[in-house]
């Protein structure tokens, strides 16, 4: 294996180590004593004291939230724990790669939106506290976002909101069996943040839109086929593959990339093959549905038009027209504000770097906060006992203005974002190659080649991949819903 034939100034496994119990080491505190970590966060009064754990074991530094009762859910506390921590490992040399993981059965449900409302309804200082969790929140995605350490993020459980905010721009996201993946701020009244408008809009086809509209669940190996994931693993074997990621040992002349590729290596040893009996959460025909109803992010009416067609066609299949169907009735339940407002932030963060991604998304959460629809969709959903259904302030897409929609991008971009490199923020991830191939990197190899048949294009993208599990899965849906045969004998024609 590659790790065990590296020499001693890439990585090493310290086999001797690997005698030692994770179990037996100690919990760090979270409080950060250095002077250079002066201008980060710090505890404040009523801060719980052990809702997120730090462990070092070896070269792995491990990030446990841990609030099971709540889901793990993210607040202020955990933030400013986790935030200055990050940026003392960075600085460590004996700090080889970072773990994120949760408590419980979810990583993150998301953050604490119902203290939020609270706060919220008692006016202007509560609306700015609000403003300013919003801010250290997109602060701590940021600074994941373009760590300058290997971070490993085990989506084991639920992850969602603010969860997926911690995970999904790191290089490494694992999704188990356990992994429920969706975006629900729609549903409350609220925008998809911590990010949403960087990965959303670069996923394959329409299926980011659909699932910022919608809200959506992906479950299990189905978060790690649609690229939300970078490896699918069984839950049995985190513990493991963390054990495995203390042995590496690299040495100080070691790039960034080639640590990246080794821990890649390293977490592809755990993988025993995708799952027989987790059928693929979206069928062939509503996959092309939802790339025909959803390609226009520019007008909702289109969109809810394109819908009502689908579910009208007498040639559809069936499950495609009850799809329709139930997706025109779930959006028009949503908050027609941060319906029209999520479609715009889709239409500019495809064209925003990471940088401007999360100065952007500060200055629509802050407008959020002034809007009775974010209390509203909070208190029915969450609050009241029993949940409701929320009486938002619009009770149409045509009530919401334009102009309203573009006062939630006018205002000049104050955010301030804490970070190390030197480079210019990034308008894609640098990192995809970890992750299985693009339907668009598909696409772009089927016209460049088009002798090729279908066995040639999937074994060229094993190749390239190096084996990696689900790769053939993966191009073969891919071919399947966009390719038809070619008049000659061999090749394809792209749809």
């Amino acid at each position: 294996m590659l790790l065990r034939s590296t020499c001693s100034r890439t990585a090493q496994p310290l086999s001797w180590l690997s005698r030692t119990r994770p179990s037996a080491i100690m919990p760090l505190r979270a409080r950060i004593n250095n002077p250079s970590f002066s201008d980060m966060p710090s505890e404040q009064p009523g801060d719980e004291p052990n809702d997120v754990l730090f462990n070092s074991h070896y070269g792995v530094r491990t990030i446990e939230l841990n609030r099971p009762k709540k889901l793990n859910s993210l607040n202020g506390s955990m933030a400013r724990k986790i935030l200055p921590r990050l940026k003392e490992w960075e600085k460590s040399q004996l700090a080889n790669v970072i773990v994120l993981k949760g408590n419980g059965r979810a990583l993150c449900a998301g953050g604490d939106v119902a203290a939020l409302a609270k706060d919220n309804q008692s006016g202007p200082e509560g609306q700015q506290r609000s403003k300013d969790y919003f801010a250290l929140e997109y602060k701590l995605d940021h600074t994941i976002a373009t760590y300058s350490k290997p971070y490993v993020a085990f989506m084991d459980g639920i992850t969602m909101g603010g969860g997926v905010g911690l995970s999904v721009h790191a290089p490494f996201r694992i999704a188990t069996e356990n992994t429920v993946f969706a975006m629900p701020e729609t549903t409350i009244g609220f925008f998809p943040d911590v990010g949403a408008s960087f990965f959303l809009p670069r996923m394959d086809g329409a299926v980011g839109t659909y699932l910022a509209l919608t809200s959506e669940q992906i479950k299990g190996v189905n978060a790690f086929l649609s690229g939300i994931a970078t490896h699918y693993l069984h839950s049995s074997s985190l513990p493991d593959l963390e054990a495995r990621l203390a042995e590496l040992n690299f040495g100080d002349d070691v790039s960034y990339d080639t640590r990246l590729r080794i821990i890649n290596d390293t977490i592809e040893e755990f993988t025993t093959g995708m799952p027989h009996d987790a059928p693929p959460h979206f069928s062939t025909n509503v996959r092309i549905a939802i790339d025909y109803c959803f390609q226009n992010v520019h007008n909702i009416d289109q969109i809810m038009e394109a819908l009502v067609a689908t579910e009208e066609r007498e040639d559809s299949p069936p499950e495609v027209n009850k799809w329709a169907a139930k997706t025109r009735e779930t959006i028009s339940q949503r908050s027609p504000t941060s319906v029209k407002v999520a479609l715009a932030q889709l239409r500019r963060g495809a064209q925003w770097n990471i940088a401007q991604t999360f100065q952007n998304e500060h200055n629509i959460a802050s407008k959020f906060m002034e809007h009775p629809d974010f209390v509203e969709g909070v208190s029915a959903r969450l609050i009241r006992k029993p949940a409701q259904t929320p009486q938002w302030s619009k009770t149409s897409f045509d009530d919401v203005s334009e102009a309203e929609v573009n006062s939630f991008f006018a205002d000049e971009l104050k955010l301030q974002l804490p970070t190390a490199s030197d480079e210019a923020p990034y308008t894609d991830y640098p990192y995809a190659w970890t992750a299985l191939p693009r339907e668009a990197e598909i696409e772009s190899f089927v016209k460049s080649n088009p002798k090729y048949d279908m066995n040639g294009v999937v074994e060229h993208f094993i190749r390239l991949k190096r084996g990696k599990m689900g790769v053939r899965e993966k191009v073969e849906e891919v071919l399947n819903r966009r390719t038809a045969p070619a008049n000659s004998k061999r090749g394809f024609t792209w749809l």
